[in-house]
């Protein structure tokens, strides 16, 4: 008969932790995990609300709706007010042969024929022993005198020649010069001057003459001749 009670002494030491594990599960409050997650549903949708209510207050780009139109559009780049425009500026073909600019003290005047009177180039007001500047690059092609006075000459692209008279050279002959480049100084005493000193500057296409002034975006001076075609 003494085992029998061990035996249900042991029954009752079984029953002992199936109590406790029962007692936890009473404790602990029914659907917490459901609850959790509920609640993390609930946090999410207003923050989804919130993000919403912000997106409906953002204020409207046009540019913004050109994209969302068609993204594969950029949205437009509009210049500032004073911006440099440098960039889409066109260099004249040629450029001063004196700085800083001259005034001019006789315009062009072209010829009626090759060999008629007129005057092939403009004359520049200088200062005697002025640095006298390339118009452009090219090559020189003369320097010497030529009635008794020095002059210079330098090809350049396009089958342009520019000549400078008269001049004291510091470029030879072949040589090749860069845009600015100084070939020489101006000579005091070019003829018909009123000034100190003057350099008469000349350009020239094949054997035909033009008005220097074109070429570096100045507007020359105009003069009507009498038509020979009258009837």
């Amino acid at each position: 008969m003494s085992l029998e009670p061990a035996q249900a002494q042991a029954g009752s030491l079984e029953a002992a932790p199936r109590q406790a594990i029962s007692l936890e599960a009473a404790q602990a409050p029914t659907g917490s995990l459901e609850t959790a997650l509920a609640q993390a549903g609930s946090l999410d949708a207003a923050q989804a609300r919130t993000v919403s209510l912000e997106t409906a207050q953002a204020p409207t780009v046009p540019w913004a709706l050109a994209l969302m139109a068609d993204p594969a559009l950029p949205p437009p780049v509009v210049a500032e007010p004073g911006a440099d425009r440098s960039l889409t500026t066109r260099q004249p073909r040629l450029s001063w042969p004196l700085s800083p600019v001259p005034v001019i003290t006789k315009y062009f005047d072209a010829p009626d024929t090759p060999f008629g009177p007129g005057h092939r180039g403009v004359d520049l007001a200088a200062a005697p022993g002025q640095d006298v500047l390339a118009a452009d690059a090219g090559v020189v092609v003369f320097a010497g005198s030529v009635g008794g006075r020095p002059v210079l000459s330098v090809d350049h692209d396009g089958g342009l020649r520019t000549t400078y008279e008269p001049v004291v050279p510091k470029v030879a002959v072949g040589e090749q010069v860069y845009r600015g480049q100084v070939l020489g100084t101006v000579l005091a005493g070019h003829p018909g001057c009123t000034v100190a000193a003057c350099l008469h500057w000349g350009v020239r296409r094949g054997e035909e003459y033009i008005d220097p002034l074109a070429l570096t975006g100045e507007v020359g001076e105009y003069r009507l001749k009498p038509w020979g075609g009258g009837r």
